[in-house]
């Protein structure tokens, strides 16, 4: 037996044999890298803006508890309870349009926005900055606006606004606003004045629409949530919505983490996928090193000192790679944060985010393992006659050690996605999906083989030839398969969720979609406005409904603030949603179960419920929910469950209640105007003049915002998947440098009997023109699939790809394919007969 090699002589064996340029290893750093970089990037990118948001949670949310209520003020009671838990600012927030008092300007003449009052309190955190600097106390008369809406109506300080029945002056231009993110999605700029401004307009009328706001800043030291908690006890039946400064944006904090996480998991599916590539890339090397490891074999070395000396060689090219990833994955998130800084809620710096660098890492290191070890396994076990004759006679043994380690990295890859993700199950689904499809591939890849060897053998030569590469001795059919299969069905996914994206705003919209949603309209006019809409537009079609809000506060005997988690789904249990009353079944809605009351119903509070939310909510027709509305309490029996029809953007209601129950609440009107023909500007202006207090919404505008978010989603989506994409070419090319010996020896045989080089490329086009159309209903199923979950389950859009797109994009996707297939073996054309046969 011969002596173990001590691991400073390995060391200088493996640094001696291991190229200076990483050739033969460059596949492995590259596929490692780009795996590396994007989760550390994501993961970078994410934890900078989702720490952003935790760090500045007073700036943000304004103070350390912020309490919110819809419709109302707050009592004395409850203001008293506020001050006791420490100083106190309150602003009251509503949409409201904004007119130009100068019409002699071109562009439009009133704009809907935001317009906040505030008190003397206001900011208790930061500071509001104007153009001119520090912004000073404003009166009754005077009015800040944000630089969009200046732009819009082409204002400059001075000049004159007129909001409701008021007329304002222009103070100056806004340049920052402390607590815009924890303000939530607005549909239009802002404008800021004081409480007894935002009074002077005549807004404020009974069942208007607005938010109330009371910050309080507690002292050093408290326990925000402990006051929340207190708070909560005290008015337990007031529907207040209270935020302490550790949730201070929790929708925009969720959806960077919900996008975050997917797109990590896409980058974690790309590791994957580039695994395969890594694998192919080591086992390529090990062929090139063949005649070293048998003669290292030869002269003693045992199989340990072998599989140390190439695990080596692996281990530091691997390590380069991945501290290359964590180096792209430091720098590059502060360089995106830098270029799209306009879009992103909060501005973070340059930071360092351990946590997600550790996690980046382990994953390469854990994927390195498993798909380095069985080629290293192969060439440590076979003996060195057989390495010799690896090339015509290729055997693949790989030992239980191996195997167990293998095992237990692949454990760790999963118990590491689970362990970190949001959703465990979702990351689960994600690892399941990719993993099915890979083996999916290699068993169609083993088939291929399989039925190749037993079709009957083609006339022509070069068809034959083909045939019989796919399996003979050395054939890397199963490879290859992955590799095509991969590349393909991500051409899919990304063409079908990109063009599911782009169509969802048109195929949502219907063709006969309102023009106008009209807000806060004095119940008792409601025959004036008609009346209005039908003069200014005989032939438009008008629909008014009650509005009010509400908060799902308790449901199957248990109440919502008690939960520790919400269900799945339960988006509606967030915060207030619309509630309205109705004789008959609304528009847009279909009865699924139960039965609609009575027009003259006068009994106790009944309730038609969204028959999904009921279905999350698990209750049906017969139970009991109690829905705040006004600080109200109100206990319904479920009536009846609808099947609300969303895409008709009507007015659509999750909670419709009989009209007894809330006839006698203060409460405004909301209208729909369909118009026959275009939206004119004269209908808002004769809105705005007869009814001063009303907010017009123009569709066309919130289907472009609604456009710029889904655009930047598809770009996100699109970027990611890019990587994935560059993943599968490495995969690829891997396959195509694994069967670089079996094809030069090929190669120099056929030449040697007379065949050109292009008759042995045109037998291998044919080859990869047979994959490639075996795996094209393969990878068209498995993409279509990905893309549906990815739109339809996560996103929650409807299906609607562009079939002409995705089709399009799977032959383009082929032939890139198969040229780069075909790219990869031209170099073996040009090898010379002699001199190959002397190196075989």
């Amino acid at each position: 037996m011969s002596e173990r090699l001590s691991w400073a002589a390995l060391w200088r064996i493996a640094r001696r044999d291991l190229h200076a340029g990483f050739r033969g290893l460059r596949l492995l750093f590259v596929c490692l890298f780009l795996g590396v970089a994007t989760l550390a990037t994501i993961g970078g990118l994410t934890s900078a803006i989702t720490g952003e948001i935790a760090s500045k949670g007073q700036l943000i949310l304004g103070g350390d508890v912020e309490v919110e209520m819809t419709q109302r003020e707050a009592s004395e009671a409850e203001k008293a309870a506020f001050r006791a838990a420490g100083r106190l600012s309150e602003t009251i927030r509503l949409r409201a349009m904004a007119q130009r008092v100068d019409a002699g300007t071109n562009g439009p003449s009133a704009v809907l926005t935001e317009l906040k009052g505030v008190d003397n309190a206001y900011p208790l955190y930061g500071a509001l900055t104007l153009r001119g600097g520090a912004a000073a106390r404003l009166t009754a008369d005077e009015v800040v606006i944000g630089e969009a809406l200046a732009e819009r109506l082409a204002l400059k300080p001075g000049q004159m606004i007129r909001y409701g029945n008021a007329e304002y002056r222009i103070h100056d231009i806004i340049a920052d606003e402390p607590d815009r993110v924890g303000e939530g999605f607005t549909l239009g700029p802002v404008a800021l004045t004081s409480l007894d401004g935002l009074r002077r307009s005549g807004l404020i009328l009974p069942g208007s629409l607005y938010e109330s706001k009371y910050r309080i800043r507690t002292p050093d030291g408290t326990d925000a949530k402990a006051v929340a908690d207190r708070l909560k006890a005290a008015f337990p039946e007031a529907g207040l919505d209270i935020k302490t400064r550790d949730g201070a944006a929790p929708g925009t904090s969720r959806f960077f983490e919900r996008m975050g996480q997917f797109l990590a998991l896409i980058g974690l599916a790309a590791l994957a996928i580039a695994g395969i590539g890594v694998s192919n890339g080591v086992g390529s090397y090990l062929a090139i090193k063949r005649n070293g490891i048998a003669t290292l074999k030869i002269l003693g070395a045992s199989s340990g000192d072998i599989a140390r000396i190439y695990l080596m060689q692996v281990g530091a090219v691997a390590l380069l790679a991945i501290a290359a990833g964590l180096v792209t994955g430091i720098v590059l998130p502060f360089a995106l944060v830098t270029a799209v800084q306009d879009l992103l809620p909060v501005k973070p710096g340059f930071a360092i985010a351990p946590g997600a660098l550790a996690i980046s890492a382990g994953y390469g290191v854990l994927i390195a393992l498993i798909f380095t070890l069985p080629p290293l396994a192969r060439a440590r076990t076979l003996p060195a006659a057989a390495i010799f004759r690896e090339t015509v006679d290729r055997r693949a043994r790989i030992d239980r050690r191996t195997m167990a380690l293998v095992a237990l990295a692949g454990a760790a890859v999963l118990a590491l996605a689970l362990g970190t993700a949001r959703d465990p199950l979702f990351a689960a689904a994600v690892l399941g999906g990719v993993a099915g499809t890979i083996l999916l591939l290699l068993g169609i890849g083993v088939a291929v083989r399989w039925l190749a060897r037993r079709l009957p053998s083609p006339r022509r030569p070069l068809a034959r030839l083909a045939v019989t590469n796919l399996y003979r001795p050395g054939a890397q059919t199963s490879a290859l398969v992955v590799a095509l299969g991969l590349g393909l069905t991500l051409f899919v996914t990304l063409a079908a969720i990109q063009s599911s994206l782009a169509s969802e705003i048109r195929n949502t919209v219907p063709k006969k979609a309102p023009d106008q949603f009209v807000l806060d309209i004095p119940i008792e006019r409601q025959a004036a406005f008609g009346a209005l809409v039908r003069q200014q537009a005989p032939g438009a079609d008008l629909n008014i409904v009650p509005t009010l809000r509400g908060t799902i506060v308790a449901f199957r005997g248990q109440r919502v603030a008690d939960m520790k988690t919400l269900p799945e789904g339960a988006w509606f249990l967030r915060g207030e949603r619309g509630v309205t009353y109705s004789d008959t079944l609304p528009e847009g809605s279909e009865l699924t179960a139960g039965k609609w009351w009575p027009g003259d119903y006068a009994g106790p509070p009944l309730i038609s419920l969204d028959q999904e939310a009921a279905k999350v909510m698990q209750v049906g027709v017969g139970d009991t929910i109690t829905v705040s509305v006004l600080g109200r309490e109100i206990d319904a029996r479920i009536a009846s469950l609808r099947q609300v029809n969303w895409e008709t953007m009507g007015f659509n209601y999750i909670m419709v209640f009989t009209p007894s129950t809330l006839k006698a609440a203060p409460h405004s009107l909301a209208a729909t105007i369909t118009l026959p023909g275009t939206v004119q500007p004269g209908m808002t202006r004769a809105l705005l003049a007869a009814f001063p207090s009303v907010s017009v919404i123009d569709v066309g505008e919130v289907v472009a915002q609604v456009s710029v978010l889904l655009g930047q989603m598809s770009t996100a989506i699109l970027l990611a998947g890019s990587v994935a994409i560059l993943a599968g070419i490495a995969v690829l090319v891997g396959a195509i440098a694994a069967s670089r010996q079996a094809r030069a020896y090929d190669s120099v045989i056929l030449k040697t009997l007379g065949a050109t080089r292009w008759q042995v490329l045109g037998a291998q086009a044919i080859e990869y023109a047979l994959l490639a159309s075996v795996l094209a209903g393969v990878a068209l199923a498995l993409g279509l699939g990905a893309a549906w979950f990815v739109i339809v389950r996560i996103f929650e859009f409807g299906w609607s790809p562009d079939w002409a797109l995705v089709l399009g994009t799977l032959g383009v996707g082929a032939l890139g394919t198969l040229a780069i297939g075909l790219a990869g073996s031209i170099p073996i054309m040009s090898v010379r007969p002699a001199q190959a046969l002397r190196g075989l």
